[in-house]
This record gives structure tokens, C-alpha cells and sequence, in this order.
């Protein structure tokens, strides 16, 4: 892991909640979290695009431009990992005999 992607790691970790699912009742707790991470997922990307934008006009330094780019690199690393995982799952499931 180089530096970059430790930091772009911290970065994401602090910009989100701990405490990021709530109890509720049951069967919507997986909904609500799943929901959730989409939010966050589509909200990093969201502030990637307006620093880059800022940044294309002058208006941020390009130190929260790179901050910004490995945070959303990281999530979008997430997503895919997640994404195969679910697929993987899925293909075991049909794999299984019945």
C-alpha cells in the first residue's frame, strides 16, 4: 500500500460516521445500511467533481484536489471489490446442486 492510498484510506474513514447504521426495525436495518453506503458512495464522488471543478477554475489548491481524487478512487475501488464479491456469491449459489 503506498502512501497515497493510506492517506486517500484515513480520509474516507474520518468523512464517515461511525455510527452510520441506525437501529430500526426489523429487516430494514440491511436495506437502510445498504442505502446508506450508496449515499456516501454517490456523496464522495459528488465532492470529487466540485473540487475538481474548483480546482479547474482556481478556486481550490491542488493538495484537496488530490485529497479528493484518492477518496474517490477509494470508493470506487470499494464499489467494484463489493460488486465482485456479490457476483462471486451469487455464482456459488448457482453452482450449488439442488
Amino acid at each position: 500500500m503506498d502512501v497515497r492510498t493510506s492517506f486517500a484510506a484515513q480520509a474516507y474513514a474520518q468523512s464517515r460516521p461511525a455510527t452510520a447504521l441506525q437501529p430500526g426495525p426489523a429487516g430494514s436495518a440491511t436495506e437502510a445500511g445498504f442505502a446508506g453506503y450508496a449515499k456516501d458512495f454517490a456523496a464522495t464522488l459528488k465532492a470529487g467533481e466540485d473540487t475538481a471543478r474548483a480546482a479547474m477554475m482556481g478556486g481550490a489548491d491542488p493538495h484537496a484536489l488530490v485529497q479528493a481524487l484518492a477518496a474517490t478512487e477509494l470508493a470506487v475501488e470499494t464499489a467494484v471489490t463489493l460488486r465482485d464479491k456479490v457476483v462471486e456469491a451469487y455464482q456459488e449459489i448457482l453452482r450449488m446442486p439442488v
